[in-house]
């Protein structure tokens, strides 16, 4: 199996690390096999790519979308790298609330699942980073939300001091306050 997956320790969330294939003329490496993922126990069908380019400092989420059109997530860093961050946001989970992070850069290679359920964000450490995701839902404007990247019931500790946050991120409500309808299942 070209793939090792490790759960982190809210288990939902797997940190991929792809085997690295190299020689004088370069690497290859796969990012996505369905049958591989499926074994690890992540079935999901991924229907959207996205792609973003950011500067140091900068600082993205955390966002989410609401069901019916909640995202999974498989993100990657293909230049530079990040601080990602998912957080627990269903209700009645005992992780509620509760946050891991991974640190994924062009170094590592590592991706990082991220199910529907949490809330996902990152930080730029390099220069610049250039991160790609595949989502399991297409997005969708009226189902788009987010909590705000420094609410202190939370607690991340972002390794910036001054992030650069967007107006709409700075504007998304504290996880009490955000619109919801995750429900955990066991």
């Amino acid at each position: 199996m070209p793939f090792i997956f490790n759960r982190l320790s809210i288990p939902e969330i797997i940190i991929i690390e792809p085997k690295l294939f190299g020689d004088e003329r370069g690497f290859f490496m796969e990012t996505y096999k369905h049958s591989d993922f499926a074994t690890a126990g992540i079935r999901e069908n991924f229907l959207q790519d996205n792609y973003s380019r950011s500067a140091r400092g900068v600082l993205r989420g955390l966002h989410y979308q609401k069901n019916p059109h909640a995202q999974g997530k498989l993100v990657q860093c293909l230049r530079g790298r990040i601080f990602d961050v998912a957080v627990d946001i269903r209700k009645g989970s005992p992780a509620f609330g509760r946050w891991v992070k991974a640190e994924l850069s062009e170094e590592n290679n590592f991706m990082l699942y991220v199910p529907p359920g949490f809330a996902h964000g990152f930080t730029v450490l390099s220069d610049t980073a250039d991160v790609i995701y595949k989502c399991t839902k297409e997005y969708s404007p009226e189902s788009d939300r987010g909590i705000i990247w420094n609410d202190p019931d939370i607690g991340i500790k972002w390794p910036v001091d001054a992030p650069v946050v967007s107006g709409k991120d700075m504007r998304h409500p504290l996880l009490k306050d955000a619109d919801i309808n995750f429900v955990y299942d066991g």
